[in-house]
């Protein structure tokens, strides 16, 4: 890591450099892959139960749907918070912060009584859980920049990836043992787990390059960088592709278990041929970005991510094909997140290297705000068929696709 770190960040003193270069290098990934792993792993776990979930506490799929909408305010909103602490007061500290939340909202989860207390707590955990993934994104930059910030964040999403594929599985097994509220249980150990590893892994930002202004002045900071036109587009490509992400996430339950009869535990199974897909898109993203640029695997991506969106607005719309007619697309359009998450992130990054907290955590709140809005155009017209998922990921994709018009052309 010394060497890449050397070649790639020389702005930080060469004692920082020794300082991040000594821990082995898989801890750190391993640590920073955890920490990412947060905001799918608190959501992934769960889904099978979510039909249980319903008739334990008495409530209709959509007031059970909004528990990931709910999850998803928290979660964008959090960013904004996180990412200047973050650059001011350094990386670990607001992290272990934000994870002491996330087991707080977790245990909160487990032992609500209604959908609206479900709803609450899953606000508290998300403004916990996304500490990390905001603050993750910013050590990398620490560390890289360019394309090869772009490779090391594929990396870590493909090996963040195995929470969400086998989430679904493990929740699912958990729920048929224990029941609903012992997936919760299972958070707050992880949560605790991941608090202790952090501590295992240095400071990636040195005191010297903090930032001195006030966190309202910083927050206040937020406005200029939006006018940006560049880190919009990265920002805007990356949120209709996630509006398509988390409609598929609150709405395959009901559509796979409740219309097309997939018992819970097979569920998890199917969740996973998306996940595999994202593993080795990212992969392959990793390899390719020095050879393509990342601008230009995010096109491709988009590209990909509409043409999916449009096919499923036609399968799930129509019925065509069934149960396969809906899960191939969708399937196949969640894998374009291995070119389209990280070159949207690194390429919102790479012009802001003194405000990477900050940049990270808007462009995160971007991304899951859109995810609300996914998730909630779901909920609201649910309707007992897959067809307002079909329709919102396909508006998705188009959209994810138009918003590249925001961006100068990719150089070779």
């Amino acid at each position: 890591m010394s060497k890449d770190f050397a070649q790639t960040a020389p702005a930080f003193p060469a004692d920082a450099v020794a300082a991040i270069a000594r821990p082995p290098r898989l801890r750190v990934l391993a640590v920073l892959s955890a920490l990412m792993g947060f905001a799918s792993i608190s959501t992934d776990l769960y889904l099978p139960a979510m039909p249980t979930m319903a008739a334990d506490l008495q409530a209709d799929a959509g007031s059970i749907e909004l528990t990931v909408s709910g999850f998803l305010i928290g979660f964008s909103l959090g960013q904004l918070l996180w990412g200047p602490l973050g650059d001011r007061y350094g990386r670990r500290i607001p992290v272990a912060v934000g994870l002491l939340l996330f087991v707080i909202g977790s245990g909160g989860c487990g032992l609500s009584a209604s959908s609206g207390q479900m709803i609450f707590w899953r606000v508290v955990q998300a403004v916990g859980a996304c500490s990390g993934v905001v603050l993750s994104r910013a050590m990398v930059r620490d560390l890289y920049e360019g394309s090869r910030a772009a490779q090391m964040l594929s990396a870590l999403i493909t090996v963040m990836a195995v929470a969400p594929l086998l989430g679904p599985i493990v929740g699912g097994q958990v729920l048929a043992i224990a029941g609903w509220r012992a997936i919760f249980g299972l958070l707050v150990v992880l949560g605790l787990a991941t608090l202790a590893a952090l501590f295992t892994i240095p400071e990636t930002l040195p005191i010297e390059m903090r930032r001195k202004d006030s966190l309202l002045s910083s927050l206040r900071g937020y406005g200029r960088l939006l006018m940006h036109r560049r880190l919009i587009g990265f920002a805007a490509t990356g949120g209709f592709f996630f509006a398509g992400v988390y409609a598929y996430i609150a709405g395959t339950p009901f559509a796979f278990i409740e219309y097309y009869h997939v018992p819970p535990q097979l569920y998890g199974v199917l969740f996973a041929l998306g996940i595999i897909g994202i593993m080795l898109a990212n992969v392959a993203n990793a390899r390719l970005v020095d050879r393509f640029r990342s601008q230009r695997l995010l096109q491709f991506g988009a590209i990909g991510a509409a043409t999916c969106g449009v096919v499923l607005f036609v399968t799930g719309s129509s019925g065509w094909g069934g149960l396969a007619g809906l899960a191939i697309p969708l399937f196949v359009f969640v894998s374009w997140s291995g070119l389209i998450v990280a070159n949207s992130i690194g390429g919102a990054l790479q012009d802001f290297p003194e405000r990477a907290g900050a940049v990270s955590a808007l462009v995160g709140a971007l991304h899951y705000g859109c995810g609300i809005l996914g998730s909630v155009a779901v909920s609201t017209f649910a309707n007992g068929t897959p067809v307002p998922l079909a329709v919102v990921v396909g508006v998705a994709g188009v959209g994810c696709l138009a918003s590249l018009l925001l961006l100068p052309p990719a150089k070779r």
